[in-house]
């Protein structure tokens, strides 16, 4: 703000007519044009510093959560009611954190790391793949050494439908092979665990694989009937529980699981082959990394 008001005295002296050099003239021209591309907003992309992840701004908006009572599933249940959430901006990870990228933290953090990386490689055979066998727990930790936080299941839900209103995935009504590496081999989908990163086409905000490939743990704690209670703004999930949420679906899953609004919940100390994570920010917590870098 105080730039802003330099920049605005000197275009006042120089409109009273004082004169000034064509240097000075060229100064004055340069710090307006700086000042106008400084209150742009927040770039569109950008690459995480400590990470080196790819993240795509997703604006602030309202949508409507969850699911309509169009779907038979019990197990949809506790997707409903559908209700409004306003959320702010924030950045979100383009992929799922990738074997090769945790494996950085651990070494370069020192952080003791409780699964078998053998494990991990069955399943994810590359660094390119993305992370498995990590808990909630880990993946948080990894959030916080990246200078992120996990998401959460609003902000998840609203980044995952990609713009699109009231569909069933991120791209649309339908599904096939050729969307997502979900359970079965078919079109694009040559993988019968794990895909590399990316191997599909991106949503409407430039994000990959938000549906198949792996699930995604999100900050909240779960509850069944939170969503009558929820909060229309930033809602950030039940105050305690049991279990954590995932969302998106994993390669061993039947198409209905990879919906947007299907829910799923497990211990935060739980480990297995089709959980993963992406991490994500908020504007103000990149302005003040930025500014520390």
């Amino acid at each position: 703000m105080r730039k802003f008001s330099w920049v605005l005295l000197v275009l006042l002296v120089v409109g009273c007519g004082e004169e000034i050099a064509d240097d000075d003239e060229k100064a004055v021209k340069d710090l307006v044009t700086a000042e106008v591309v400084a209150d742009a907003g927040p770039e569109k992309e950008i690459l995480w510093e400590k990470d080196r992840a790819e993240m795509v701004l997703i604006p602030a908006g309202s949508f409507r959560m969850g699911d309509t009572k169009n779907e038979p599933e019990f197990w949809m249940d506790d997707a409903r009611p559908r209700h409004a959430v306003k959320l702010d901006g924030f950045y979100m990870d383009v992929n799922e954190v990738t074997s090769g990228r945790f494996r950085e933290f651990v070494n370069q953090s020192g952080y003791n790391y409780g699964g078998d990386w053998n494990d991990v490689a069955q399943y994810s055979p590359g660094d390119d793949y993305p992370m498995v066998y990590v808990t909630w727990n880990e993946a948080r930790a990894y959030a916080e050494w990246a200078g992120k936080r996990l998401p959460t299941e609003a902000e998840w839900e609203y980044a995952a439908r990609g713009g699109l209103i009231g569909k069933r995935y991120p791209w649309g009504g339908a599904i096939s092979h050729d969307n997502a590496n979900y359970s079965g081999i078919d079109g694009i989908d040559k993988w019968d665990k794990c895909s590399p990163i990316g191997g599909f086409e991106a949503n409407g905000y430039d994000l990959y694989d938000m549906a198949g490939n792996v699930w995604e743990w999100c900050a909240d704690w779960y509850g069944s009937d939170y969503y009558s209670k929820s909060p229309a703004k930033n809602p950030p999930g039940p105050g305690s529980g049991s279990s954590r949420v995932l969302r998106g679906g994993g390669w061993f899953d039947s198409a209905d699981s990879l919906r947007v609004a299907r829910r799923y919940n497990l211990d935060p100390g739980h480990r297995g082959y089709g959980f993963g994570f992406r991490c994500v920010s908020g504007l103000m917590m990149f302005s003040l990394m930025t500014d520390l870098g």
